[in-house]
């Protein structure tokens, strides 16, 4: 009989299903939006299940129509910001550093189901493990500048290593990725139709064996992506952003006005901050870009945009961010150099 141990969490549904470790998120309401108790657990049950040899692999999936995880839940953090309370945010920054990181250096195999959309957080616990699937529904983004913040959760890191100068226009513009964009960006490494979902999911737990992982594998198709490569790589590997704004509106085509449009919704300072943490990431590993992040993300609940973003995007829902810094001429050069600067709260470390 399969073994099944629940975690008594809420949010996340964790147990053991014969020789897999299977983590469910279950906040379908809230877009299953990690939270702190949800990352704690995660990285509990990790930790034990290192340990356990009859564990073969760990399989993270979610419950929902909408999403796999949509991001992390900053909400709270927001409100205790407005007191000037910012240990909060912190503590849950630190922490899910720490889980993304052992997700990427674990020793067994970590099957994520990337599933309908995967934003920020969602991306830190699917994006770093060992086997990653997509779908024909899969929308994935990296949208943190409208927010005031960067692409955090190691996600300069995973943009680092994208194809060209594909890091630099994802995390500055949130561009959504297809299920072929992410195998054609190397954040994913399997593309199974979503109707055989259910099918390769239960053929997972029966068996414990990852090969039915290339029998379940189809080719995905085009990867629009990748057919704007050239523009991409002509465009974001200038070395300003004013540089390239003003390219994309010499290009003049839909593709390039898009990409123009989308600059227009995001924080200077996170987009300034985002440039310098991604081509830094080209010359480090995960570690040294999660330092960097936390570097960032300590400094924007003080001193940068965190709060604005959140209260536009997630509290009063008005879309309409008035910034500290409106226009990249008014984002302090010695606020962008705190970057390369230990945090104040000390900086992050494994």
């Amino acid at each position: 009989m399969p073994r099944r141990k629940r975690s008594l969490v809420t949010d996340i549904n964790i147990r053991i299903t014969g020789r897999v470790g299977h983590i469910t998120l279950t906040r379908p309401q809230a877009l299953n939006a990690l939270n702190h108790a949800m990352a704690l657990a995660i990285e509990k049950a990790l930790d034990a299940w290192e340990k356990d040899d009859n564990i073969a692999f760990v399989l993270i999936d979610a419950e929902g129509e909408k999403a796999f995880c949509a991001g992390g839940d900053i909400a709270d953090f927001y409100r205790q910001g407005t007191t000037g309370n910012h240990k909060g945010a912190r503590s849950f920054w630190r922490d899910e550093y720490r889980l993304n990181a052992k997700i990427a250096n674990y020793s067994k195999p970590y099957v994520a189901l990337m599933d309908r959309i995967v934003m920020g957080g969602g991306v830190g616990i699917s994006a770093h493990g060992s086997h990653r699937i997509v779908t024909d529904r899969t929308m994935l983004a990296m949208p943190e500048c409208a927010i005031g913040l960067l692409p955090d959760v190691g996600g300069t890191y995973l943009l680092a290593n994208t194809p060209g100068a594909c890091g630099e226009y994802l995390g500055l513009t949130g561009a959504h990725l297809s299920g072929a964009d992410c195998l054609y960006a190397g954040v994913a490494d399997y593309y199974i139709p979503s109707e055989k979902l259910n099918e390769l999911h239960d053929a997972l737990l029966q068996d414990g064996d990852l090969s039915v992982l290339e029998a379940f594998h189809e080719a995905p198709g085009l990867s629009r992506l990748q057919e704007q490569q050239p523009i991409i790589n002509s465009v974001f590997s200038l070395e300003t952003i004013p540089e390239m704004m003003a390219m994309l509106a010499d290009i003049g085509s839909d593709f390039s006005m898009k990409a123009l449009k989308a600059f227009k919704h995001g924080a200077p300072y996170s987009q300034m901050a985002t440039l310098i943490a991604i081509r830094d990431a080209r010359n480090g590993d995960l570690e040294q870009a999660l330092r960097n992040e936390y570097r960032f993300v300590s400094i924007s609940t003080t001193e940068g945009e965190f709060l604005e973003g959140i209260r536009a995007a997630v509290i009063d829902k008005d879309r309409n961010p008035v910034w500290k810094f409106p226009t990249l001429a008014d984002v302090p050069k010695t606020l962008l150099a705190k970057m390369h600067q230990a945090a104040e709260d000390g900086d992050f470390k494994l």
